[in-house]
């Protein structure tokens, strides 16, 4: 879905990303390719670590507009590791809001998958989901 932006009548372009506990309502601003997580920028909101950086901006740099747009995200819930994977499905989703032909090489580089996995329910008589109580022969 497309969107004005109201006061400086720029185009923006909207997607939600999720994984694990983490979601992230992803906004692409025509801009200079800054990324700003919730007030933030980027770098210092992911601690300067490059591997979340580099994954947060993945589509964009597969679509060669990593200069072209800022993202500002809005990430709550869960860690940094998956609040960077679901800020990289937003921008996937977004940028297929901006054009159907960004489509395809998203795709094939999976941005558009959802990762489903999740942290397994503890189950009674166990300590964690799978750790079962130490064994005692007599």
């Amino acid at each position: 879905m497309q969107a004005t932006d109201t006061d400086s009548g720029r185009a923006v372009y909207w997607g939600t990303g999720r994984r694990k506990n983490a979601i992230a309502r992803v906004r692409l601003v025509p801009g200079t390719g800054q990324l700003i997580v919730n007030g933030k920028p980027g770098d210092l909101y992911f601690q300067f670590n490059p591997n979340y950086l580099s994954v947060a901006k993945a589509p964009l740099d597969t679509l060669g507009l990593e200069n072209e747009y800022d993202i500002i995200v809005k990430a709550e819930g869960g860690g940094l590791t998956g609040q960077s994977d679901a800020v990289r499905l937003g921008v996937a989703r977004a940028l297929c809001q901006l054009d159907p032909e960004n489509r395809p090489p998203l795709k094939t580089e999976g941005y558009l998958t959802r990762d489903p996995r999740a942290k397994e329910r503890k189950k009674y008589g166990l300590h964690k989901a799978r750790k079962a109580p130490q064994y005692s022969k007599r």
